[in-house]
């Protein structure tokens, strides 16, 4: 993918959520609609699922300006014996970590949300201005998003927003018993 391709699909795609949410009431964008998969006992909303999507897309901005800093790959995650962790240990606590940064946004206006989002989409956009297309096609070791390369990756951040909206408009029964 190239850079206008990128600009194009996070524009587009942001854009397209704000339009439904942004439509939304108060009560529909924090009504519970899906089961944590972290806590059974906590629902995520479509704005829990909103801000969620601003922490990854902060976490891989991260990530890139590390790769491209010559920290090739990403961090192991091992045991406390130093042993590699399982997927399924990884995705407990990637689970955990994203249950508490829902909890620390919990009954922030929505305004808000789309602000600390807007700030992290700038951050998103200058890096890829400040990228090369060297850059942009370099693979990230061990990266499962995408195809493995910054730009893909990057990209990536848009269908994010697109799969969390799905996900909470299918909702789950659970959620509200």
């Amino acid at each position: 993918m190239d850079r206008i391709e990128i600009e194009i699909e996070l524009n587009r795609d942001r854009t397209w959520l704000l339009e439904r949410l942004g439509s939304m009431s108060t009560e529909e964008l924090t009504a519970a609609r899906t089961v944590s998969e972290h806590d059974p006992d906590s629902r995520w909303s479509y704005a829990d699922h909103f801000i969620h999507t601003t922490l990854i897309e902060q976490n891989w901005n991260a990530m890139f300006r590390r790769h491209l800093a010559g920290d090739r790959g990403l961090p192991a995650r091992l045991r406390d014996d130093g042993t590699a962790q399982s997927m399924d240990e990884i995705m407990a606590s990637i689970h955990a970590w994203t249950e508490e940064w829902k909890t620390e946004h919990s009954g922030t206006e929505f305004a808000e949300l789309v602000r600390i989002g807007l700030a992290v989409r700038a951050d998103t956009l200058a890096l890829l201005a400040e990228l090369s297309d060297d850059d942009l096609a370099s693979e990230i070791p061990g990266a499962p998003w995408a195809d493995g390369t910054v730009g893909g990756i990057m990209a990536a951040n848009a269908g994010h927003g697109r799969m969390h909206h799905a996900w909470a408009k299918e909702g789950d029964p659970a959620a509200t018993g």
